[in-house]
């Protein structure tokens, strides 16, 4: 049997989510059963491409606390707790039924990094993954302790960015 891993993709750079999607098409393009729980992202109203392909190669996904006061000013940081947290039985279920090889939680970071979520319930998942599950978890924050519970880290790292600019996100490259 293989031994899953756990990988975090971080940093200020553009590529945390394009680098862990292109994982999860890698890793079913070898016949791996693929799961994204995704935080705080709004894939209908925001129209993001990847959800779309992603429905098409039969790669499941999730979402969770998916209004982000960023966006919706009425939201309530309890609620959004609430959501991070009913995230979190969903992907314990997730382990039990072990019918994933591969877990991808997008921005779970930011759910930590915001105060929605606690560094020892991510370290608590991190400890439940099952053996032979992959798992990934990404987000512009990161703390020592899951650094040092983590397989691989991978920083990226912004040296220019056309935001910095003024332009804004563009159909296809950034959503």
């Amino acid at each position: 049997m293989r031994k899953g891993l756990i990988q975090v993709y971080t940093g200020d750079g553009k590529g945390k989510t394009t680098a862990s999607i292109g994982l999860a098409i890698r890793a079913k393009g070898q016949g791996f059963r693929v799961c994204i729980i995704y935080f705080h992202k709004e894939p209908k109203r925001w129209k993001y491409g990847e959800y779309r392909i992603l429905k098409k190669l039969g790669i499941d996904t999730f979402g969770f606390a998916k209004k982000h006061p960023h966006f919706y000013k009425e939201v309530k940081k309890e609620e959004i707790r609430k959501e991070c947290l009913k995230a979190l039985e969903f992907i314990k279920k997730i382990f039990e039924e072990g019918k994933y090889d591969l877990l991808i939680l997008d921005e779970i970071l930011i759910s930590l990094r915001e105060g929605y979520l606690k560094e020892e319930e991510i370290l608590e998942i991190m400890d439940l993954k099952p053996k032979n599950l992959e798992l990934v978890l990404t987000g512009r924050f990161l703390t020592k302790n899951i650094t040092d519970k983590a397989d691989y880290v991978t920083e990226m790292k912004k040296i220019k960015h056309p935001f910095d600019k003024g332009i804004m996100g563009r159909r296809g490259i950034e959503y």
